[in-house]
């Protein structure tokens, strides 16, 4: 992260109380979205009221974050929040567990993304803390474990008597695991960081084994898995909510231009691909990917998303022009 990255976000924390909620009254049987401030990285979580009870999906960044919705939903609706659905293990989805907890919500994850929660809050502990310094040991968001899981498929019957469909997709992509949540009322599908509709996305992988592992080809095969799942719109983690079609195309498109970029970029280094071994140089290099995909992309909300991400993409390039 580079250090103007850094201090955005480290003034963001400082007014990460700070929020828009104002909004009208949410109706029985809608579908609503909670956007963080940049401290969060402008993270979405989705709920679902069905007149009876509400249903959140990710649970922010930080513990004020995770509050926020809580507030922000209260603000709306008398339904009462009783679960919140983590689609991956990013900590932007899963920190904010135990103010949910604390507030009487069931979390729900797949077994896979619970069972890999442990070694992302890890790998994103060190960074924060020793890296960018933007926490202390005391101060970064103390994690709690999911409180149910399930594997593959998992359907959830609501108090009024509709049902939501949770799947797991069968490859890696954004994250190491990835579940996807069908409104089936509405064929709407809430997919967390797996679609960033008309917004940059996040390029480092999953955390595996405490490194970053990016999964283009099985993000790709993931997007192509949507339309069969739903009908209505696609709801992701960043940017704007798509009917399905039109939020694959695009994401696909994006991904395939994004890697493009990559590798003419390192392509184009020669023997200075050198320089982004050494920690004092590669930022400038990652800058100069984030302005080349910004260029590609001149409408896309947040290009900072691709400065502190792209080093997982990079990384995995370069291992693979080693002998």
């Amino acid at each position: 992260m580079s250090l103007s990255i850094t201090r955005r976000v480290l003034f963001g924390l400082l007014s990460a109380a700070t929020f828009s909620v104002a909004a009208p009254a949410a109706q029985a049987g809608s579908l609503n979205v909670f956007t963080s401030d940049a401290a969060g990285f402008n993270t979405h979580s989705v709920w679902y009221d069905d007149g009876r009870e509400v249903t959140v999906v990710d649970a922010q960044f930080t513990h004020a974050h995770a509050q926020a919705v809580i507030d922000h939903v209260k603000s709306r609706t008398r339904s009462p929040i009783t679960r919140v659905i983590v689609t991956h293990p990013n900590p932007d989805k899963f920190n904010g567990l135990p103010v949910f907890h604390a507030a009487g919500a069931v979390s729900i994850a797949s077994a896979a993304t619970a069972a890999a929660m442990p070694g992302v809050d890890a790998y994103k502990r060190r960074f924060w803390i020793d890296v960018a310094g933007a926490f202390t040991e005391a101060t970064y968001p103390r994690v709690e474990p999911v409180k149910q899981t399930f594997t593959k498929r998992m359907t959830i019957r609501l108090a009024s008597g509709e049902t939501l469909t949770l799947t797991e997709l069968a490859q890696p992509g954004i994250s190491s695991h990835q579940t996807v949540v069908r409104i089936d009322k509405t064929g709407d599908l809430v997919v967390g960081d797996l679609v960033h509709s008309n917004h940059h996305a996040w390029l480092e992988g999953g955390i595996v084994g405490g490194k970053p592992v990016p999964a283009l080809a099985g993000w790709k095969a993931g997007l192509r898995e949507l339309p069969r799942l739903g009908s209505g719109k696609v709801y992701g983690g960043r940017g704007d909510a798509l009917p399905v079609r039109e939020a694959v195309a695009q994401q696909v498109a994006y991904l395939e231009r994004a890697e493009a970029l990559v590798d003419r970029y390192l392509d184009g280094l020669g023997e200075r691909v050198q320089e982004l071994a050494d920690p004092a140089r590669r930022q400038a290099h990652h800058a100069a990917i984030q302005a080349a995909v910004a260029a590609a992309f001149p409408g896309y909300a947040g290009p900072d998303m691709v400065g502190y991400s792209v080093y997982g993409l990079v990384q995995q390039k370069l291992a693979q022009r080693r002998p």
